[in-house]
């Protein structure tokens, strides 16, 4: 009988790791399933931009995958029960699938911490369907012809490259970026400089040390008793993980990641791995790593090691697990790229501008290319699984 590895996800992290597995494996002795909701695989570095109004052309899943012998199923992941070694899936079948080894890839979602009316009046751009959303949106208003004011609550890397993309792709908008403390307070005096000359040029309007308490349907109320019009509100303060992996009995954090050992395995059950932002990972320099897609880079990367050594009895590489920096769009035209230390501080110095802009989009379109391409450079020899070769030998001396 076959090894069934169950991947799911098809994020960055997911469809990185299914896709190295496949090179990697022999399909003689492994089966690999892709459980994802939705066909495409989706940039999600790049929704604010679909949200802007620009269009983003999508992968199919069914394409990226043709050629490797993975198995798609396009359903939602309803529940884990690793006790059992089953994935319950809500789709017309709404069965379960088995698996003997599980990657769990489900990434992350908007996270309103509680807020009052998030849910109910905020857009996001954490989906494609919430990006094309908060486009048709932002739509009606330049309809309208009377411009229109965009609230961007949070002033993480979402947050300032929402804001800064709004401003540019549609200048009749008034745009304001709310920030919890000063803005751009994790990059270098030079790159935050950088950051308020962009906002000043865009025509932003910083509110900074700002704390939403409530938003409503065309205003966000404050902490300090203020009220902000608003008529569109794009909630960008953090991410959230899904509760799946918690209510299947894994170990978890208190915010639902998964606890991993430093090869991406689960601390509570070894045939779970975790990758991307569903992982509770500690980088190399001893605190854990930012939700990110370079961190689903590296984690998905040390999981494919872990896999592959597992199963084939090979020594496990140990990867990097670190996060470089931070690579933030002003825009098209214009970027800041900060580079952190290994305590994961930003270094003196960054580079802003146009050939930030441009190795930034480099980056996206590596990303995408490396996801979209398993089959790049397939190995003439796929590894065997150790049991396999046991069983081979064993006949072979009969």
């Amino acid at each position: 009988m076959k090894h069934r590895i169950v991947v799911l996800g098809a994020g960055y992290a997911g469809a990185y790791v299914a896709g190295n597995l496949a090179r990697r494996l022999s399909p003689a002795d492994t089966e690999i399933t892709v459980v994802n909701a939705v066909p495409d695989f989706v940039e999600r570095l790049r929704l604010h931009q679909l949200a802007a109004g620009q269009e983003i052309e999508t992968q199919k899943l069914a394409d990226v995958f043709a050629g490797t012998g993975i198995r798609l199923r396009l359903a939602r992941v309803a529940a884990v029960h690793p006790e059992r070694q089953v994935v319950a899936v809500a789709d017309a079948d709404g069965s379960e699938l088995g698996y003997d080894t599980l990657v769990y890839a489900l990434g992350s979602h908007v996270a309103d911490h509680g807020v009052p009316g998030v849910a109910e009046h905020a857009f996001h751009v954490t989906a494609r369907p919430a990006a094309l959303r908060l486009r048709e949106r932002l739509d009606s208003l330049d309809r309208r012809g009377e411009g229109g004011s965009v609230l961007v609550v949070g002033d993480g890397l979402t947050g300032i490259e929402t804001a800064t993309e709004f401003a540019e792709s549609r200048p009749g908008l008034s745009v304001t970026l709310i920030a919890h403390g000063e803005l751009g307070a994790r990059l270098s005096a030079g790159a935050r400089s950088h950051l308020r000359r962009a906002c000043d040029r865009l025509g932003i309007t910083v509110l900074e040390h700002t704390s939403a308490e409530a938003v409503e349907a065309t205003r966000v109320r404050c902490a300090d008793g203020t009220a902000l019009a608003s008529d569109v509100t794009v909630w960008t303060a953090g991410f959230a993980v899904n509760p799946i992996a918690a209510a299947g009995g894994l170990e978890v954090t208190e915010n639902g990641q998964i606890v991993v050992d430093r090869t991406m395995r689960s601390v509570s059950h070894p045939n779970v791995y975790a990758a991307g932002d569903s992982a509770y990972a500690i980088g190399d320099n001893g605190r854990p790593l930012l939700m990110s897609c370079a961190s689903a880079g590296f984690t998905g990367g040390q999981a494919i090691h872990a896999i592959v050594g597992h199963l084939t009895g090979r020594k496990i590489a140990t990867g990097k697990l670190a996060y470089p920096g931070n690579h933030i769009s002003l825009g098209r035209r214009d970027a800041i790229l900060q580079m952190v230390d290994d305590e994961g501080q930003a270094k003196p110095t960054y580079m802003g501008g146009r050939k930030a802009a441009w190795i930034k989009s480099g980056i996206l379109k590596t990303s995408l290319w490396a996801t979209s391409h398993p089959t790049f450079g397939l190995p003439k020899r796929k590894l065997r699984l150790a049991a396999a070769r046991d069983a081979a030998c064993g006949k072979a001396l009969a």
